[in-house]
């Protein structure tokens, strides 16, 4: 009875044994998604969008600061027919409200300008952000298929921080790294003449907007 109960035992472990056996090694292999993501012709071509649209955002908010200057002006005209000694006190009178109404247009003008410039940056950036998650997905996907041809069953991304700011993976043989493949793969479908400009990210950053300055008066902005 001892006898078998200890072939049962050694039977187990040799069941045990040849599953293990069975199972295939894992195979890791790593992808630069930051650089796949920089490199994608798509997104060369959102980052020249993005930065043409910001260049015409600040280009209206030129025009808005020359109107405003032009109220400026307006105001200095009437700020100086206030203090004019040649005047009667009624249109002093006249010429202080004027101007008081004049410099509450200014106003209004500065937080319009304010507002726009606010706006395109909240416009800018959340157009920025759609993108390159759409962008991450679509490229993952791509990865993935790469990784599962090549019988990968773990892939890894070396360019993201952990949360000590590091890469993820420290060391990988290049042997183990598809970035290239999945490069190609990614940009296959690049067209012929594609709108490239300079390949930096797009900041989405905010159109600088011109001070409107009034002699005399200090900025609420």
């Amino acid at each position: 009875m001892k006898s078998i109960r200890t072939l049962s035992v050694f039977a187990a472990f040799a069941l045990s044994a040849a599953i293990a056996h069975a199972q295939p090694a894992p195979k890791l292999l790593v992808v630069d998604m930051a650089k796949l993501y920089d490199s994608h012709y798509r997104t060369d071509e959102q980052n020249s969008k993005l930065r043409t649209d910001e260049q015409k955002a600040q280009e209206e908010i030129e025009k808005m600061n020359k109107d405003g200057n032009v109220l400026v002006e307006e105001y200095k005209t009437l700020s100086d027919q206030s203090n004019n000694p040649a005047l009667t006190s009624d249109a002093k009178a006249k010429s202080q409200i004027d101007a008081q109404k004049k410099l509450e247009e200014i106003q209004r003008k500065k937080n319009e300008i304010s507002t726009f410039a606010q706006n395109t940056q909240r416009s800018l950036q959340q157009r920025l952000q759609t993108f390159r998650s759409m962008m991450l997905e679509e490229i993952s996907k791509t990865a993935t298929e790469v990784a599962k041809r090549k019988g990968a069953t773990l892939l890894l991304d070396k360019a993201g921080p952990t949360l000590i700011g590091v890469s993820n993976v420290i060391y990988a043989d290049t042997a183990y790294e598809i970035t290239d493949e999945v490069m190609k793969e990614i940009n296959k479908d690049r067209p012929a003449v594609s709108a490239v400009a300079d390949p930096a990210p797009a900041a989405a950053s905010s159109p600088e907007a011109p001070k409107i300055t009034v002699p005399g008066v200090s900025s609420k902005n």
